[in-house]
């Protein structure tokens, strides 16, 4: 068992056209986590957080973009998508339930 604090895990909800038509049709949810955290972390993050039950987890590594503004360039910073699919019957999260 792990002993991290979930909202520490779950950073934020990831809300795109994408990620609205996964939670629609396949009952996945996205969230932006925690670089270091794992998929079973999540799964208990996800469950105490929500209440509901989770089947499986899937993680996205995602690379920080460069950007320019005007002579200065940078780097967005690098981060970690997890797609949470819910078990059949559980109810649906809503992403305001454990603000």
């Amino acid at each position: 068992m792990s002993v991290k604090d979930p909202y520490k895990v779950i950073i934020k909800p990831v809300i795109t056209e994408k990620s609205t038509w996964l939670k629609d049709i396949n009952r996945d949810v996205c969230f932006e986590v925690a670089r270091s955290a794992n998929k079973i972390e999540i799964k208990e993050a996800v469950e105490k957080l929500f209440d509901v039950k989770v089947e499986r987890v899937r993680i996205v590594k995602k690379k920080g973009k460069i950007k320019k503004v005007g002579r200065n360039i940078g780097k967005t910073k690098d981060w970690k998508k997890a797609y949470v699919k819910l078990k059949q019957g559980e109810k649906m999260i809503e992403y305001f339930e454990a603000v």
